[in-house]
């Protein structure tokens, strides 16, 4: 064996696939078929609802439930989910947020059903509140008392599970957003830091080293592998400089930086979508090949993300990609391949020089919590530019805007190559839920709620509550009810000021059809860009609401999670001229029929309306004859394109002419 070599072969990082769909039955089956082909870890997909503390039967879970992920609404059903699962001999990753505390409850509250000892539970729960006023939209209360939230379950976790990740500091939904590398590396560094700035009075002196261990992050990584390696080799750096400078953590192993990672569905495309197969590798490349910087587990998106629901042989796939990278080549036999590098140390010292200079830039703004509505317009800015890239073709993504052409993919099958959830499926889980809520003891639930209360408001940890409140049979919307009754509800920004930005060149042509349009109304013209139901998936949203703006539109977006009712009331209270909706989740047909029919109720029939998100081909036919004026899907990248529409529907001389 070389010197380049090591003694001995590493170890693989954890191998998961990112699941959770229609029931708790269904999933715990996939869970369990997914374990037995070689997957090394769970991690769960929980539905809108549940990630934004609702019960299965709120007006706002309608179209939502078991749509984009599992629908967790009480102990039974986090015991179904598990069912078979020992969950003393597994490490489960749990994407949540808002309701983290409470998830976590009913995790370590059926690990006890099954006589697991709850100090040896290993897992991650995500619990990052902060990104999600950036980028994913399934935050419940203020910044304040989520970051005091997210504080209690690190220091509970410290306590009773200290092998368990109590916050997962996310920056995968940031370059989602459009965040650029700097922006990646300085935003999650500045949460984390307001993370570490909280947690540090709750433990003695001597005990915050290790609770600075327990810290992970969720990272992402995009189709410029080098670029992003070099970005996790300044992460691994700027981390241990933190934790050192900062903190003074003097143990260099509590100043690890562990990441666990899912590579970029950003840039996955709905054209010549088996392309996404080689993209889904090389971006695993960047998170793998450095040894000083490789991810500690890796999930994949599959291969059709752009067109709907992977299905079971999808995940597998790219679950096989990561069992041949890990077994079948030498790469974990190797020291890492990078030391040394020239160009690869410029590189990563370029990056880290950017983000620490964000990141004094966010602490002069009183750090993450201060900076929100800064970080999100930056966001918002960068995802512009990289936008504006492509439909100009600076950048270039295969299939799209270059070698368009393409033979008709064999992989998409009679099934449209996705999985579709039963729409059944949101019936079947309200009768379980009203079942439940007959069965249990409702003394013990009232004063179970009683005592969540109490501890909210006197300022006391709210774990041991919540786990209480678990046992009781407390309901997930019931749990969250008591959040936002202590704390109180939050808007986020939108990043979308209602100022025309500087990135109007070519735009010159639309801009002038928009004021001829103007002129025929008698009034600017005015678009309003809605997003009913629960998705916070905001992008595809503000940007038309950003290039809209700049085209000369007046502009009408109030930002994520809107009831139709809410819509309809915009629309005919501000008199505009076209109605656009965005639906990412897949609960595009029930609330698309609701908005229609309550559109036709309030005398605004004559309104067009657009709806855009990940809509299959058959779908798009039924919401054309719903009366949708025109549906897009991500294929439509060319947002000049849909601007022109805009101002066609708009044009009362074009009505005229029908």
């Amino acid at each position: 064996m070389t010197d380049a070599q090591t003694a001995t072969r590493d170890k693989p990082w954890l191998i998961r696939t990112y699941a959770g769909h229609s029931t708790a039955q269904a999933s715990n089956a996939l869970y369990r078929s997914n374990l037995s082909k070689g997957q090394t870890g769970l991690s769960v997909a929980f539905d809108l609802p549940t990630q934004t503390g609702y019960d299965s039967d709120h007006v706002l879970a309608r179209g939502e439930v078991g749509k984009v992920g599992v629908p967790v609404c009480h102990l039974g059903d986090m015991r179904t989910l598990f069912d078979q699962i020992p969950l003393e001999q597994m490490n489960t990753s749990m994407t949540i947020n808002a309701t983290a505390p409470w998830l976590l409850a009913l995790y370590v509250a059926v690990a006890e059903e099954q006589g697991a000892d709850v100090s040896q539970l290993q897992g991650t729960v995500q619990n990052d509140l902060i990104k999600e006023y950036l980028s994913r939209g399934t935050y419940i209360c203020p910044p304040k008392p989520s970051l005091k939230m997210i504080g209690d379950v690190a220091e509970y976790c410290y306590t009773h599970i200290p092998k368990w990740n109590p916050m997962n500091v996310c920056s995968y939904h940031l370059q989602e957003a459009g965040a650029t590398p700097e922006q990646e590396l300085s935003f999650a560094l500045a949460t984390a830091i307001a993370v570490l700035d909280e947690l540090k009075p709750r433990v003695p002196a001597e005990d915050f080293p290790a609770l600075c261990g327990r810290i992970s992050f969720f990272v992402n990584a995009g189709i410029r592998f080098v670029t992003e390696m070099c970005k996790m080799r300044a992460f691994v750096d700027l981390w241990d400089e933190i934790l050192e400078q900062r903190y003074g953590v003097t143990d260099a192993k509590y100043r690890r930086f562990r990441y666990g990672v899912q590579v970029n569905s950003l840039g996955l495309t709905e054209q010549q979508p088996e392309n996404n197969v080689y993209r889904i590798l090389i971006e695993m490349l960047a998170v793998t090949l450095s040894k000083k910087a490789r991810a500690r587990a890796v999930q994949l998106p599959a291969w059709n993300e752009a067109l709907g629901l992977p299905r079971p042989w999808d995940q597998q796939w790219s679950m096989r990609m990561q069992q041949i990278l890990a077994y079948e080549t030498d790469l974990l036999e190797f020291d890492d391949l990078f030391d040394g590098n020239p160009a690869i140390d410029a590189k990563v010292e370029q990056l880290k020089e950017g983000a620490r200079a964000e990141l004094a830039n966010l602490d002069s703004m009183g750090g993450a919590i201060g900076a929100i509505e800064y970080m999100k317009g930056r966001l918002v800015d960068s995802n512009a530019d990289r936008l504006n890239k492509i439909e100009r073709n600076e950048t270039i993504v295969v299939g799209v805007n270059k070698w368009v052409e393409g033979e008709p993919s064999p992989l998409q099958t009679e099934d449209g190559g996705i999985m579709v959830v039963d729409p059944a499926v949101e019936q079947e889980q309200i009768c379980r839920l009203n079942a439940w809520r007959a069965e249990r003891d409702n003394d013990a639930v009232q004063k179970a709620l009683a005592d969540l209360r109490a501890a909210a408001k006197d300022g006391a940890n709210v774990m041991p509550a919540s786990i209480a409140c678990a046992k009781a049979g407390v309901t997930t919307g019931e749990w969250a009810g008591e959040m936002r009754a202590v704390y109180g509800e939050y808007r986020g920004p939108t990043g979308v000021s209602k100022s025309v930005s500087n990135k109007t060149e070519g735009l010159d042509d639309i801009r002038e059809a928009v004021n001829a349009v103007s002129d025929r109304l008698g009034r600017r013209l005015k678009f309003l860009v809605g997003k009913p139901g629960l998705d916070g998936h905001s992008n595809g949203a503000e940007q038309i609401a950003f290039r809209a703006r700049d085209c000369g539109m007046e502009i009408d977006y109030e930002g994520i999670r809107l009831t139709p009712d809410q819509i309809v009331t915009a629309a005919r209270d501000n008199e505009v001229h076209v109605v656009g909706l965005s639906i990412l989740s897949g609960s595009h047909i029930p609330l698309v029929e609701d908005m229609m029919t309550k559109m036709r109720d309030a005398g605004l029939g004559h309104i067009p309306v657009i709806v855009g998100g990940i809509i299959p081909d058959e779908d798009a036919k039924r919401l054309r004859a719903m009366g949708v004026a025109k549906v897009y899907t991500p294929k439509d990248f060319e947002l000049n394109a849909i601007m022109m529409d805009i101002v066609t529907l708009a044009d009362p001389k074009a009505v005229a002419a029908e």
